[in-house]
């Protein structure tokens, strides 16, 4: 598959290495699927317990980890998540009981985040995020040297992933200046009314589409001249350029 049927924002260079084609993903269920089995609380793991499930029913995910793709070509010694990950997406949607134990996950929380501690209460949506990124690190071992470009074709990073754009303007010559950073996660403020139902998916991600990320205030960030404070000498902001496509309601208030 040639490099140019991967979309990459505009001035971006292009991948070197394409990790996992695009076209491989499937953002709807390959199959269909009744409802798997629950997970038992085993003492404070109600935030692993949820973020669990919202992976396992994230279509494009689930359909990959079903295949046993990964386990079938992973060449990692110990600990991988994306193995970890399959084994209990499959136990999950496959095991007749109604609900399982996740020890798996459990025996090492302290491989996906130093920090964490079994038996204590955890933050749902900072353990998300560190899954997903030892997830990334998974799907990237053994592809050392990687430039950026190729680092965003693995499928956890076209499943989760943006790039963030910063871009400087010269307020006096109007150069322009783009720095491109890669995020498996971006927290922003989402201001629902009360009167407002919450569980609409669609204006919420249109919402985001169009947010543009801005550093500190509200308004383009100007950089100052130290000798001349009613001079700026630029304007910084940072814009999302491309969107993760697994954003889902069930992250959106995790």
């Amino acid at each position: 598959m040639g490099n140019d049927s991967f979309v990459i924002a505009e001035g971006m260079a292009p991948p070197q290495r394409i990790l996992f084609p695009p076209e491989k993903i499937c953002m709807e269920w390959q199959r269909r699927q009744r409802a798997g089995a629950g997970l038992h609380n085993l003492g404070n793991t109600c935030f692993l317990n949820s973020v669990l499930q919202c992976l396992t029913y994230t279509p494009p995910l689930a359909n990959y980890l079903l295949s046993r793709e990964h386990s079938q070509s992973c060449r990692q010694q110990g600990f991988c998540m994306m193995c970890i990950m399959e084994a209990h997406v499959n136990k999950v949607l496959y095991f007749s009981t109604s609900a399982i134990q996740p020890w798996a996950v459990i025996r090492v929380l302290t491989r996906i985040g130093e920090h964490f501690q079994v038996g204590m209460q955890e933050d749902a949506h900072e353990f998300l995020r560190y899954t997903v990124n030892a997830m990334q690190r998974a799907c990237l071992s053994g592809s050392s040297d990687l430039d950026i470009s190729s680092q965003a074709t693995t499928i956890v990073h076209q499943i989760f992933a943006g790039v963030l754009r910063s871009r400087v303007t010269c307020v006096s010559c109007k150069g322009v200046s783009d720095s491109y950073e890669a995020f498996l996660d971006v927290p922003l403020d989402i201001k629902v009314r009360r009167t407002e139902k919450r569980n609409s998916t669609q204006s919420t991600v249109s919402t985001i589409k169009q947010f543009q990320v801005l550093s500190g205030e509200p308004g383009p960030k100007l950089l100052w001249n130290s000798e001349i404070r009613d001079r700026p000498l630029a304007s910084d902001a940072s814009t999302i350029v491309c969107f993760l496509e697994g954003l889902t309601d069930s992250y959106l208030f995790l």
